[in-house]
């Protein structure tokens, strides 16, 4: 009998990238299809441009258009998304079956909520995959970086809209979906029982990286990949480089992603005179940019406010010992095969990246231990891992 899941991926707001969370879905659902289960994608005009540039062909797809709403800003954007979505799942119904909702964003979250409650017999599973930090605490209260949060309309917008979308989530949910151990236990403290939340990190196309030839000659010395968004730590990068540089100074790096700080980037790198040392390719995905991971030695990781990310495996499974910030949860995701520079300290970073790159043994070691734990990290071995907390409460 084929096991039914409603998947919400409403909140996609670019065609010409890939989050995080959209990744775990469109690498999830594909094999779920491929598998003969039944797949239906709730998106907007931008999802399905993603999910069909990521080969997800075998899901039934239901869109929810929004291009006439994008001249409003993405908060207005965001609002009317989540008012079509909920409307039109105010009138349908799938009984029986698993709603899957692919963010705790309100266009994900909350007509996740109403098409669960509409249709009888079916179970919410909810993902959760960063908290917010407050832009009211210092410091010694945000768990993911150094400094305070920036206080800014946008910042306060996403903290209480996200507020809304936890307490949704930890009242009605039946499953629970976050990506650390962490976040399981802020569930727990609120009151929620274990079993319902469960942590999935991300995956890496394990099987497609291993089948490329790896590079004879290396291109880049070390190599980026994520969202250009302060987050990410984009412009970190770029002066951690620099300190690289100034010890070596033919190094290359090849930065690849898009995102709203492109510009910022590229003025950084002009600033400090790195054009010369540093490749910005933009959004690559796919073979193309496992064969950059396979030209470079060493994957930089440097985002600040995290509690996984997969950029950093699919660097690994390509054979990169990584190098990143001491976050607490990347004690869980990332035990081996990653130095840890204390958060904020762009020297140590540095210290680190030359160190592989100077020590051979070192190198050689970390490298190791990357290939080894990665092969955990699998797309097969996470999609059946998701599949059963699914079919956990069917």
């Amino acid at each position: 009998m084929a096991f039914t899941i409603n998947i919400i991926a409403n909140a996609m707001t670019r065609s010409d990238s890939l989050s995080g969370g959209d990744r775990i879905f469109i690498e999830c659902a594909r094999r779920w299809a491929e598998r003969g289960n039944i797949v239906n994608i709730f998106t907007t005009e931008d999802g399905l441009k993603v999910c069909q540039r990521q080969n997800l062909v075998n899901a039934n797809y239901f869109l929810l258009p929004s291009v006439r709403f994008r001249g409003l800003g993405i908060f207005y954007l965001y609002i009317m998304r989540t008012i079509k979505a909920c409307f039109k799942f105010s009138r349908i119904s799938f009984e029986d079956s698993v709603v899957y909702s692919s963010s705790d964003f309100w266009p994900d979250s909350i007509p996740a909520f109403v098409l669960k409650r509409k249709s009888k017999n079916s179970e919410w599973v909810a993902c959760f995959y960063l908290f917010a930090p407050s832009p009211f605490k210092s410091s010694s209260d945000i768990r993911y970086r150094g400094g305070c949060a920036p206080f800014s309309l946008r910042n306060l917008a996403y903290y209480f809209s996200q507020r809304i979308a936890y307490w949704l989530i930890r009242r009605y949910a039946d499953r629970i979906v976050v990506t650390n151990q962490l976040d399981k236990d802020i569930f727990i403290k609120s009151g929620i029982s274990p079993t319902v939340v469960i942590p999935v990190y991300g995956g890496a196309d394990i099987k497609s990286i291993s089948q490329m030839a790896s590079s004879q000659d290396f291109i880049y010395d070390g190599c980026f990949v994520g969202r250009l968004h302060p987050q990410k730590g984009p412009l970190e990068l770029i002066r951690i480089w620099d300190l690289v540089c100034k010890v070596s100074p033919g190094v290359k790096l090849a930065l690849i992603g898009n995102g709203p700080l492109e510009n910022g980037v590229k003025n950084e790198i002009k600033t400090r005179g790195l054009e010369g040392n540093i490749d910005v390719l933009g959004y690559v995905d796919g073979d193309d940019k496992y064969k950059i991971l396979k030209s470079s030695r060493v994957f930089l990781h440097t985002p600040i406010l995290d509690t996984g990310g997969m950029a950093a495996a699919e660097g690994m499974a390509c054979g990169l010992p990584a190098v990143g910030f001491d976050l607490p949860g990347y004690e869980f995701c990332y035990p081996r095969g990653m130095l840890k520079a204390p958060i904020g300290d762009l020297e140590a970073f540095a210290g680190l990246v030359l160190n592989l790159l100077h020590d051979e043994d070192l190198y050689h070691q970390t490298r190791k231990d990357a290939l080894e734990f990665v092969q955990g990290w699998d797309w097969d071995k996470r999609a059946e891992q998701i599949l059963e907390v699914l079919k956990s409460g069917s």
